[in-house]
C-alpha cells in the first residue's frame, strides 16, 4: 500500500490558521489534498491533524482524516513522530509526505516521484534543488564554481514505511529528484502567501514552464 500524508497542525506562529487561509479562492490545504487526489499512484490520502477545522476541510475536500494526540500538536513534535504514528493507524509499505505549505506542484509529480522511487529502491526520495548560498563574507569563489548541495525543498517526501517505524526517515539509499524554481516554494510568512497567490493564479491561468 502507498499512502499519502498530508500533516497539517492547527497552530502556527507565523501565519494564523495558515494551513486553512485562502489562497486564490480555496485553503491552503485544499491545493495539496487536490494534487494528492488526481494521483493514480496514492492508495489512500489521510490528513493528520489536530484541528477540527482542518478536518472538517480537508473531509469536504475528499480526503481521510487521522486526529492526532496533543503531545503531537506541540511546536516540539516533530514530523517524524507524525508519521509514525499515522503508519501504526494505518499500515503501509510506502509514506508519500506531502506538505500542505507546499502548493505548488505540476500535474503528474507526486505518480512521477512515486515511479522513480520504485525503479531505483531507494530508501527515500525527496524533492528539492541545488542550493549554492554560502555566509557572506566567508566564499571566495565565483558563484558559479561553488559546488553546493541538493536542498530539499519540502513538496514531495517518498519513504519506505518500514524505516520510518524504525525512527529513520532517510535510510541509506537516497534520491534526489529536481523540480521546477516555482514548485520549490513554500509558505512561512505572509509574503510567502503574497507570492504564491500570484504563482498559482498564474499557473491556473497562463500554464507555467
Amino acid at each position: 500500500m502507498i499512502l499519502g500524508l498530508i500533516p497539517a497542525r492547527g497552530g502556527s506562529k507565523g501565519v494564523p490558521n495558515k494551513n486553512i487561509k485562502t489562497i486564490y479562492g480555496k485553503p491552503l490545504i485544499a491545493w495539496t489534498i487536490e494534487k494528492a487526489l488526481e494521483a493514480k499512484k496514492l492508495d489512500a490520502v489521510v490528513v493528520s491533524t489536530d484541528s477540527e477545522k482542518i478536518a472538517e476541510i480537508a473531509q469536504n475536500c475528499g480526503a481521510q482524516v487521522m486526529m492526532r494526540p496533543a503531545r503531537l500538536a506541540r511546536d516540539t513534535a516533530s514530523t517524524q513522530d507524525v508519521m509514525a504514528h499515522v503508519l501504526r493507524q494505518m499500515p503501509a509499505d510506502i509514506l508519500v509526505l506531502l506538505q500542505p505549505t507546499s502548493p505548488c506542484r505540476e500535474k503528474g509529480l507526486i505518480d512521477s516521484c512515486i515511479d522513480e522511487f520504485l525503479q531505483n529502491d531507494y530508501d527515500s526520495l525527496a524533492t528539492g534543488f541545488m542550493c549554492d548560498y554560502k555566509e557572506y563574507g566567508k566564499n571566495t569563489l565565483p558563484r558559479q564554481q561553488i559546488e553546493g548541495f541538493f536542498y530539499d525543498d519540502g513538496n514531495v517526501y517518498v519513504i519506505k514505511a518500514e524505516n520510518i517505524l524504525k525512527g529513520d526517515r532517510y535510510g541509506t539509499k537516497i534520491g534526489h529528484k529536481y523540480i521546477s524554481r516555482y514548485e520549490n516554494m513554500e509558505i512561512d510568512d505572509k509574503f510567502d502567501f503574497w507570492l504564491l497567490e500570484k504563482i498559482l493564479e498564474k499557473q491556473m491561468t497562463e500554464g507555467l514552464e
